[in-house]
């Protein structure tokens, strides 16, 4: 497995139409594979391509990627990078990311990114079928992260705040359902919303539009469980993960903190 690191050039006008639209992007990283055809498909239990774009500050736009082998992005540094100006490197930063899956350990302490999907299945009367909908608030959003289920499946669990650092009591809502308050190392930010025709970028006839939900989860966790945490990071969590969702990536707690 590889991780890459790859900054867009906001000021390029073909960048700003690839950050414009997650299928455009989308087709732009799956690019960076030759030897990945678009009629390929990963076995259900293969590591597959996952990417995010991490919208730091207005020019500061930066993506990832995690892939099975090493992506070639001259294309993109063409269209959306610094070309010129990338005399002794190639634009794009990739290193292996074997070594850090293989050291994972039970108890280890990361911060972490994860850019998702945030949805869950509702229905209005019981003989109506089930229909996939978008969580939409903070709080919900928060909620399908924290679910006990979810952490154990990813091999983790999210750090709660010692009490003393705790901003907002626990308690519950207007409506009466329970809220953490500020329990957990967990932040939710930078929400979008995205819509646009999966067919036409393909030459298929007009389908229907496509409407995406996504949030950015910042927070910190701890390993539960090595093998399932691999799985996490090189298979993602959740849903479209050829939009740009699914992938979290790690980092070092501040110096002088536990691991």
């Amino acid at each position: 497995m590889y991780l890459t690191r790859f900054r867009v050039n906001t000021a390029r006008t073909a960048a700003r139409r690839l950050l414009s639209s997650p299928q455009v992007l989308h087709a732009a990283v799956m690019s960076s594979f030759p030897t990945l055809l678009p009629t390929d498909h990963p076995a259900a239990d293969a590591p597959r391509v996952l990417w995010r774009l991490d919208h730091n500050a207005p020019g500061e736009v930066l993506l990832f990627l995690a892939s099975p082998e090493a992506p070639d992005l001259t294309h993109l540094v063409e269209q959306a990078g610094w070309p010129t100006a990338m005399i002794d490197t190639p634009g794009w930063q990739t290193r292996s990311y074997t070594p850090l899956l293989d050291r994972l350990a039970v108890g280890e302490r990361w911060s972490f990114r994860l850019t998702a999907n945030p949805v869950h299945h509702i229905r209005r009367t019981d003989d109506e079928p089930r229909k996939r909908t978008a969580h939409l608030t903070p709080h919900h959003q928060m909620g399908w992260l924290l679910d006990p289920e979810r952490q154990q499946r990813g091999g983790f669990r999210i750090l709660e705040k010692p009490k003393d650092k705790r901003l907002l009591p626990a308690g519950t809502t207007h409506q009466g359902r329970e809220h953490h308050g500020d329990r957990y190392e967990l932040t939710v930010r930078d929400p979008r919303s995205h819509a646009f025709d999966r067919s036409r970028h393909s030459g298929a006839k007009r389908g229907r539009t496509v409407t995406l939900v996504t949030a950015t989860f910042d927070g910190r966790l701890e390993v539960t469980d090595p093998g399932l945490m691999r799985r996490t990071l090189t298979h993602g969590i959740g849903k479209a993960k050829a939009y740009g969702c699914g992938l979290m990536t790690l980092a070092p707690l501040p110096q002088g903190e536990t691991r």
